[in-house]
């Protein structure tokens, strides 16, 4: 549990990321590689102030990401990415004004509630886990013979 600060701001800077990234789209206007080198183009792209500084906290988000995938359970850290979806559902709609109708919602809900479940999973102490392990273990090995 005493990773969770680390794993949601994870999600948060995920869900930034993602907001400055539409932004920068927006600001851009639509997208065509018609007589254009498409080198050039994804280099205006990419060096666009929106969209760089977008993929600069994805880079800090995987950056944290990474940190807490060294302490915690794959298992348990990578459901929490979908909170980022939530975050995302919620800024889109007060950011650029996007639907957020009744199936969204109930998604997000199912969303937290699954990720609330995921979050008592581990609330184990390392001592409970470990008791755990070794009973399993035990138990293996009493098949085995």
């Amino acid at each position: 549990m005493k990773y969770i600060p680390f794993i949601l701001f994870t999600v948060m800077t995920n869900a930034a990321a993602q907001l400055m990234l539409k932004h920068g789209m927006m600001t851009l206007g639509p997208l065509s590689f018609v007589g254009v080198n498409p080198v050039l183009k994804i280099l205006q792209i990419v060096f666009s102030p929106w969209i760089f500084a977008g993929l600069s906290v994805f880079v800090i988000s995987m950056a944290s990401h990474l940190y807490v995938l060294s302490k915690v359970d794959l298992s348990f850290a990578y459901p929490f990415l979908s909170l980022a979806y939530v975050a995302v559902a919620v800024f889109a709609y007060f950011l650029f004004h996007e639907d957020l109708n009744a199936y969204r919602i109930g998604g997000i809900a199912l969303i937290c509630v699954g990720t609330v479940l995921i979050a008592q999973s581990g609330r184990e102490a390392p001592e409970d886990q470990a008791a755990l392990s070794k009973d399993k273990h035990q138990s293996e090995r009493s098949i085995i013979q």
